[in-house]
């Protein structure tokens, strides 16, 4: 399906995910990533500000990505879903607000923990998948993929 963009190439279509025609301009990136960056730092501050145990966090940092597991033992499109609920900061938003609400401090904790993971994650350049395959993501297609996809 072409979109009707009258700023785009007449070629060009975003729905297209072979080579560097692919993904979102390099500035909007950079910005993407920066505010993954961002969010990685604040919420490690925020963490450090309610005084949680960072041996906690380093054991708990990567428990999101049990959701790839699902890419594996099931489907991708299902993978795709787990992975997307679990790399979402609507999920560990609603946590927060939650823990902060019913002033359970476990909840907060793991909201931050969330957050982080998720921020680190978005400036690494991982952002949320498509159908299309794992490395096809939102951020654009990742390294090693764009002649594969």
């Amino acid at each position: 399906m072409k979109r009707n963009n009258p700023f785009s190439q007449p070629d060009m279509d975003m729905q297209d995910i072979r080579g560097d025609r692919y993904g979102l301009m390099n500035p909007a990136l950079k910005i993407l990533r920066a505010e993954g960056l961002v969010c990685l730092l604040l919420a490690s501050a925020l963490y450090q500000v309610q005084g949680f145990s960072w041996l906690e966090f380093g054991i708990w940092f990567l428990v999101p990505d049990v959701a790839i597991l699902v890419y594996v033992l099931v489907n991708e499109r299902l993978g795709m879903w787990a992975y997307n609920l679990t790399h979402s900061t609507v999920g560990a938003g609603l946590l927060a607000v939650l823990g902060l609400a019913l002033n359970v401090p476990v909840f907060l904790q793991a909201a931050l923990i969330w957050f982080a993971h998720i921020g680190f994650y978005r400036a690494l350049g991982f952002g949320l998948k498509f159908p299309l395959g794992f490395r096809v993501t939102h951020l654009g297609v990742l390294r090693g993929m764009r002649d594969k996809a």
